[in-house]
């Protein structure tokens, strides 16, 4: 009986899963938004700030199916290709230290720093590992007693409550030799800053989902507030995705930009309060964090509290950490996509010199990067 359930569970989740993938229902949202559009006073610039969800968009063809008064700009939503130079620095740094295990997320390896990768650093001998989730980095410390374990800590609002939950973990079952390199970065405070930009042409958002989930809608209120243009929360299927670019439009055609939520089945207004009072027991908001491509943006990035510093990599490594900014590639216009003013085919050195397997930027690297999309799903011309 369990055994005929667990099938008839499987076959439930992959019908729900291909609803939303579901090619009429595909076709016929994109004949809705073409007829919609044909109604739009200007140019509709979208700017989908996940990298999910620009992948979304390349794998499935949906930018094929839009009107040409329809624009998908690129945005600031990959974690990995935000992450300037000096932070890979700091993490190369501390790895290449005695005793010291350092760990991170699998798309790190690979981000070129001016020093090298942190897979160049395993190569001279490093020991440096990825992980899955998180949590696994209390297993590696209590199994090295006589080693520092650094988790370098990556990701949006998303992945935030995980590092808390870490740490407070960690401090449980007093494991005294695990630290914390706090990369946690914010959403709002990059989109004002391209908002902000005399160069952006973008004039709607497509929202993060797996970080609307976390924080809730609520942390766009005050863009909109202060903008007032169309904010729609997507989810990352292709139905959701054409669902949203709609209610984009639709906004547009009817003069009433608003904040909308169109991944209701996951998402609300509050978000996950658990996880947001877990984050505001262990970290608090930084001065200052400088963002590949964008720069030094205030108060957008998160560290540990002073009252967890023993546990900050940032404290115990000072003196052996570089601070300085270092510029990317002059070639690579990974900085120039981040911002939303160019795409990856407006690079000379896309799918030429700069491959998945010898990325010049970050853009490459990440799974979520918008030039790994366009590569993959050979979108070269």
């Amino acid at each position: 009986m369990k055994k005929n359930m667990s099938i008839h569970s499987t076959e439930n989740s992959a019908f729900l899963i291909n609803s939303f993938r579901d090619k009429n229902t595909i076709l016929a949202l994109a004949e809705k938004i073409a007829m919609e559009s044909k109604k739009l006073p200007h140019d509709l610039y979208m700017m989908e700030v996940c990298g999910g969800h620009t992948h979304t968009l390349m794998k499935y063809g949906l930018t094929k199916l839009l009107p040409k008064n329809i624009h998908c700009i690129h945005g600031p939503g990959c974690p990995v290709c935000i992450m300037p130079k000096n932070r890979i620095n700091q993490a190369y740094e501390i790895a290449m230290q005695k005793d010291v295990i350092l760990l991170t997320l699998g798309d790190m390896l690979k981000v070129p720093g001016s020093k090298g990768s942190l897979q160049h650093a395993r190569s001279l001998g490093a020991e440096i590992g990825f992980l899955y989730s998180p949590l696994q980095a209390i297993e590696v410390a209590q199994k090295n007693p006589n080693k520092k374990v650094v988790y370098f800590a990556i990701g949006f609002e998303t992945t935030t409550p995980m590092t808390a939950a870490l740490l407070q973990k960690a401090i449980e079952l007093k494991i005294n030799n695990l630290f914390f390199h706090i990369n946690h970065v914010l959403v709002p405070p990059p989109l004002y800053a391209i908002l902000d930009s005399k160069d952006t042409k973008v004039n709607s958002l497509i929202a993060p989902s797996h970080v609307s989930v976390i924080t809730g809608s609520k942390i766009y209120e005050p863009i909109f507030e202060k903008y007032q243009i169309p904010i729609v929360v997507s989810g990352f299927e292709p139905v959701d995705m054409m669902q949203s670019i709609l209610m984009l439009v639709q906004q547009v055609t009817n003069n009433t930009p608003k904040l909308e939520i169109q991944y209701s089945r996951v998402v609300n207004t509050n978000g996950n309060l658990k996880a947001q009072k877990l984050v505001k027991t262990f970290m608090e908001t930084r001065e200052e964090f400088q963002w590949r491509g964008l720069g030094n943006i205030p108060y957008s990035a998160l560290r540990l509290k002073k009252e967890f510093a023993k546990y900050d990599a940032e404290l115990i490594f000072d003196s052996i950490l570089s601070k300085e900014n270092i510029q990317d590639n002059r070639a690579c216009r990974c900085g120039d996509i981040l911002r939303g003013i160019a795409k990856p085919l407006d690079c000379k050195v896309f799918g030429k010199s700069c491959t998945p397997q010898n990325p010049l930027g970050s853009c490459m690297v990440s799974s979520e990067g918008a030039c790994a999309a366009y590569y993959k799903y050979g979108y070269t011309n």
